[in-house]
């Protein structure tokens, strides 16, 4: 997915990285991978469902004394569930809504109470140019979910106009990844590793 191409990109980049992701077993392996290649850096781990609230706080703060300090956090879990809305499925949408904005915001709170004890940090977030557009049908709550992010973005970006947390809101489109493969509409599809590059480009401006 994205994730694990930004990590991969950054890990070329000589940058340390913290992991977080539901399955251990595929963070190992992205691990080794990144460690056989890059042996220079240091990469953490740790198994995390954002929507066990209570979990992200500690996970964050693990990993921030595991590579001693985390200087950039990017939110970027997310789901692609959805039904049309009054169609009876309303769990699918609810879903998509806790995980793409909700523990959006729980990772927010947690990453810059973090930048605040450190004075200083850089805090991504992964939305979508659908957040910018009311989508009908099955990806109604997926745009509204990112809509909602970029508005926590840019309400950040307004409180820190001259830092020292730099704020970063990222609209990517149809990029190759697990969820887009799971889309039967994919518009104008880019392929992981040039999109993902594209990001990464982004944030480092």
């Amino acid at each position: 997915g994205l994730g694990a191409g930004m990590a991969r990109q950054f890990a070329a980049k000589g940058r340390d990285l913290a992991l977080c992701a539901r399955r251990l077993d595929n963070l190992d392996e992205l691990r080794t991978e990144l460690l056989e290649r890059y042996p220079d850096i240091k990469v953490a781990v740790a198994a995390l469902d954002v929507n066990d609230h209570d979990q992200v706080a500690k996970v964050f703060g693990e990993l921030d004394d595991e590579l001693d300090g985390i200087d950039c956090v990017i939110v970027n879990a997310g789901i692609g569930k959805g039904y049309p809305l009054g169609g009876g499925k309303m769990w699918a949408n609810k879903a998509t809504i806790e995980t793409n904005l909700v523990a959006a915001l729980v990772q927010i709170e947690t990453a810059l109470e973090i930048f605040k004890a450190a004075n200083k940090g850089h805090l991504v977030l992964v939305s979508s140019v659908l957040g910018n557009v009311g989508v009908p049908g099955f990806k109604a709550a997926y745009s509204a979910s990112k809509a909602g992010v970029t508005s926590l973005g840019e309400s950040l970006r307004a409180e820190y106009p001259s830092g020292p947390i730099k704020i970063t809101v990222l609209e990517p489109g149809y990029i190759e990844s697990e969820m887009t493969a799971k889309s039967n509409s994919t518009m104008l599809m880019v392929d992981n590793e040039t999109g993902v590059k594209a990001m990464v480009d982004a944030i480092e401006k």
